[in-house]
Order: C-alpha cells, then sequence, then structure tokens
C-alpha cells in the first residue's frame, strides 16, 4: 500500500470512529432525558463535544495535507 493510501485510509477510519462517537453521544444523552438521568445526559453531550473536537484535528490535519 502506498504511504499516500495508508493515511487517507487511516483518516477516513478515524473519520468514521469519530461520527460513531459522536451517534453514540446523542443517544446517550437522549436516553438521559428521556429517563431523567442527568448524569448520562451530561456524559452524552461530552462525547459528542469530544467528537466535536477530533474532527476539528482530522479537518486541521486535512488542509495541511493539502
Amino acid at each position: 500500500m502506498l504511504p499516500e493510501t495508508r493515511r487517507t485510509a487511516m483518516g477516513a477510519d478515524d473519520k468514521i470512529q469519530n461520527m460513531a462517537e459522536k451517534a453514540g453521544g446523542k443517544v446517550k444523552e437522549t436516553v438521559g432525558k428521556v429517563t431523567d438521568n442527568e448524569r448520562l445526559e451530561a456524559e452524552g453531550r461530552a462525547d459528542q463535544a469530544k467528537s466535536d473536537v477530533k474532527q476539528a484535528g482530522e479537518k486541521v490535519k486535512d488542509a495541511f495535507k493539502s
């Protein structure tokens, strides 16, 4: 595998993982709201925020690759 292809594939895996983490956070937040569990709701929001930060980092890396 060429180095460029490998980096692109790894970047795609990271992006997919970040999207999955964000979706999981959204589910946690929703379940927390429905069950009136403030801790679970806060964990969901934190997971989403962490995913957003990771996605921003990926965008910065992509900008420097171009």
